[in-house]
């Protein structure tokens, strides 16, 4: 009991010390670095990899999985992006590259006062605009504590419902079930295959946020938020999100705008619109296989 009860005095001390010190109009700008690990060895196309191979793999996909954000925040907005940079050598095509442009997440604008949730998405060519009520997870707070940089971070917990096209958290379809089925009927489903069909995403994952009441604002990087503190650090599934690098008050503020371009959907009539392009590829795909294979 006594230790709940420091816990609860010192977390109420740091907040009101921490509000004392923040003007009404104060700007902060948080740098993130994100990296996501994959699976390589169900990505074979059902033979093994070699050690070489993955890392192969791994060296081409480190721009589409190793990524840096910007997060610049107030007191009730904030506007996360990926931080621009030079393309890499060699970075610019291929399966990664069609990922990457098409389902990583856009531009996201939250507002905390007005409960606002904006996306500023472009997939094959086409501007969207994703319009949300913004969604809190149901935290579980802990007092169990680390040091991040300078600062003091408490640890939440929560479980996340996952987008269906989150590529975060794609992984190889089990085909484990399907063993026992004739081995003709299954090359005749691979013909039929794209490579949607191999591709499945977990209806939930655990997520596990470190967040400082330092700086009292209930911001966080990508769709994260709603902790007594601003959010350093994440791990959800088989994600890392990582503060860098925070610069309170920059001489030189940015206008945190809401972004207003593209047409105007909801997170599901967009799920809806990325189905039906995939659909389309996979018949475009199947098509092609139906032709024939090309002999020398």
């Amino acid at each position: 009991m006594k230790k709940l009860s420091f816990y609860i005095l010192s977390h109420l001390l740091i907040l009101t010390f921490s509000t004392s010190i923040f003007a009404q109009d104060f700007q902060g700008v948080a740098f993130y670095q994100t990296k996501t690990t994959m699976d390589m060895d169900g990505w074979g196309g059902g033979r093994q990899l070699s050690e070489q191979q993955k890392k192969q793999i791994a060296d081409r996909m480190k721009s589409f999985l190793e990524k840096t954000y910007v997060l610049t925040f107030s007191k009730t907005e904030s506007i996360y992006k990926e931080e621009e940079r030079l393309g890499a050598p060699g970075s610019g095509g291929g399966w990664g590259s069609m990922m990457g442009n098409s389902f990583s997440a856009g531009p996201q604008y939250k507002n905390v006062k007005d409960k606002q949730f904006l996306q500023d998405q472009e997939f094959f060519g086409k501007q969207f605009l994703i319009k949300e009520e913004l969604k809190t997870l149901e935290w579980k707070m802990g007092s169990e504590t680390k040091q991040i940089g300078k600062y003091t971070c408490y640890k939440a917990t929560a479980t996340k419902t996952v987008d269906e096209f989150d590529w975060r958290s794609m992984r190889r379809r089990d085909r484990g079930k399907d063993k026992k089925k004739d081995s003709t009927d299954k090359a005749s489903e691979d013909k039929e295959a794209g490579i949607m069909d191999e591709i499945e995403v977990p209806k939930t994952i655990e997520v596990v946020a470190w967040y400082t009441p330092e700086i009292p604002i209930n911001q966080g990087p990508a769709d994260f938020w709603g902790l007594p503190g601003l959010i350093l650090e994440v791990n959800a599934d088989r994600t890392t999100i990582l503060c860098s690098k925070i610069v309170m008050n920059p001489d030189e503020k940015e206008e945190i705008e809401a972004p207003d371009k593209g047409e105007e959907v909801t997170k599901k009539e967009y799920a809806e619109i990325i189905t039906k392009k995939m659909e389309e590829m996979r018949s475009m795909y199947r098509g092609r296989g139906r032709g024939g294979s090309r002999r020398n």
